[in-house]
């Protein structure tokens, strides 16, 4: 991304914080005089906001960011993340629920939708968790294992739309079970940077990619354990999730195939507990347990649930039968008001060969990271992270922490 384009990512990032609304009389808030970009907004320009919606007789903290950011495939795109947070329960026994919407589009005919969420009833007692998509975005491709050199790549398009939801339900503290239904649909698949070469041919791979479009329908068995309060912007505890899908072609399926995702993060707060100073960890291990899974919907780097993970190395740039990933990031404020605050990352993946279920040596990326405190309230951080690898790097603007 250019100096340009940074400068108004900067720009638009500032003055969006006005839709969001809240009372500075709320009695939750701590004695620390914490400051965020609206209580800037509000000083610069007089403004007062309006009592924020509730749920009940719960609060509804909303963010919004409309920002440029640099999208796989190439160009720049302009991304609106919206984010309704609020709590369902007392806060000292439920969960940050949060919903999140984020379309985006570009002036060469790439746009996506994505609507997403994360519910926590009161006492924690049932999760719902829902992830909808439709992605009209080529993206480059560089097959399997490493991967093909960058001059080699092609740029594969395909329409994807994706429903998932997985409900939960509690059974001993802080361990919930659930079961969740999820659909990956691939339309429109072929590489347009070359007509003339079969993506079959140039991945040497054979399901998913010759009949033009693709269909994953399955059904999953999850085990979950959530002891993070605020899942936007953890500052303790940790989080473990298993999900075992099954896509049967009695469900719609072209082929039947399974895959099983391990997800594990840690989170170590020290210090004084109103301020950010937080050593984070993160990794995940990602299969398919049979061997006709479609090409678009094999592990990839940068398509975990969230589609934050391997920043500094371009999303779908190792792909494989088996994928491993493992992140690290220290949060700390510079303010002590913890209006701005700085991350340094780092990463390292590794995916099975293409002929194999031997892993290639690790893919490593490092970075660092801007934070201004949008909403004080629910925590949640503009987010600016650069990272770099050997095989290039990435800018990105989000809501919240990358995991």
């Amino acid at each position: 991304m250019n100096k340009f384009t940074l400068i108004i990512s900067l720009f638009l990032a500032l003055p969006c914080c006005l839709i969001a609304q809240r009372r500075d009389d709320d009695p939750d808030e701590d004695t620390v005089p914490r400051r965020d970009v609206i209580d800037l907004l509000k000083g610069a320009i007089h403004y007062k906001p309006k009592p924020p919606k509730k749920v009940g007789r719960r609060r509804i903290y909303y963010s919004l960011l409309p920002a440029p950011s640099s999208i796989p495939g190439g160009g720049v795109a302009l991304i609106t993340s919206t984010n309704a947070a609020f709590y369902l329960g007392p806060r000292r026994t439920t969960n940050l629920s949060n919903v999140s919407f984020t379309p985006s589009f570009s002036f060469k005919g790439r746009f996506s939708f994505a609507l997403r969420s994360n519910i926590w009833l009161e006492g924690n007692k049932y999760n719902m968790v829902g992830d909808m998509r439709f992605i009209i975005n080529p993206q480059y491709t560089w097959g399997m294992g490493n991967g093909v050199p960058d001059e080699q790549k092609q740029l594969l398009g395909n329409n994807y739309f994706r429903f998932y939801e997985t409900f939960y339900r509690r059974v001993r503290p802080k361990w919930l079970v659930g079961l969740g239904y999820h659909l990956d649909w691939h339309s429109n698949i072929g590489i347009r940077d070359n007509d003339s070469l079969p993506l079959s041919k140039f991945v040497s791979y054979k399901y998913g990619t010759d009949k033009g479009q693709t269909v994953s329908s399955g059904i999953s068995v999850n085990l979950l354990k959530d002891s993070r309060q605020n899942s936007i912007n953890p500052q303790a505890g940790h989080y473990f999730n298993a999900v075992f899908r099954i896509n049967p072609t009695f469900l719609g399926s072209d082929d039947n195939w399974e895959s099983l995702y391990l997800d594990y993060r840690k989170y170590i707060h020290f210090g004084d507990e109103r301020q950010q100073n937080v050593l984070a960890f993160w990794g995940f291990y990602w299969t398919t347990l049979t061997g006709k899974t479609p090409y678009l919907d094999l592990p990839s780097i940068g398509w975990d649930p969230n589609t934050r993970s391997g920043r500094g190395i371009d999303q779908n740039r190792f792909r494989g039968k088996g994928l491993i990933d493992m992140e690290v990031e220290y949060r700390r404020d510079i303010t002590k008001n913890g209006l701005l605050g700085f991350v340094v990352f780092a990463n390292a993946n590794t995916v099975t060969q293409p002929d194999n279920y031997k892993f290639t040596g690790l893919h490593p990326a490092v970075g660092t990271g801007l934070r201004v405190k949008f909403n004080k309230k629910s925590g949640t951080n503009i987010a600016f992270d650069y990272g770099i690898s050997k095989y290039g790097s990435t800018f990105n603007i989000n809501l919240g922490e990358a995991f």
